[in-house]
């Protein structure tokens, strides 16, 4: 079983993760990080890679109900959705909230990783 949402897009890289964030504020995510893998890896260790972007994604909304349940939650936070070059077009590639969540093993946060899926699946959608 994938612990990945994902879609594949025809179009330009930047173009894709602008998208991307577009299609996440407008499900009430914000994105919290933006790490470019590519430079960081040329940067570091002088590699080259492919383009990568981690954006870390956090409803505020959701996160606020699963914290009041569980503290512990926030080392799960953000929530991932990678972009990156394939050589079919642009992969966007986001976790499953669901199986994120299971690994609290708290029934209380079901109803939360259930919101968040349907939330990214319209995102992946809308791509």
């Amino acid at each position: 079983m994938s612990y990945t949402l994902q879609t594949r897009v025809d179009g330009e890289f930047d173009d894709v993760v602008s998208e991307t964030t577009d299609a996440l504020e407008d499900e009430g995510f914000g994105v919290l990080c933006d790490i470019d893998v590519q430079e960081t890896l040329k940067r570091k260790l002088d590699e080259d890679f492919r383009r990568y972007r981690i954006l870390g994604a956090c409803n505020p909304g959701l996160a606020h109900r699963g914290l009041e349940d569980d503290l512990d939650l926030g080392t799960l936070l953000p929530c991932n959705v990678v972009v990156y070059d394939a050589d079919d077009g642009v992969v966007v590639s986001a976790v499953d909230p669901q199986r994120l969540i299971g690994v609290a093993d708290n029934d209380d946060l079901d109803p939360i990783g259930d919101d968040a899926l349907e939330r990214f699946e319209r995102v992946l959608e809308r791509l």
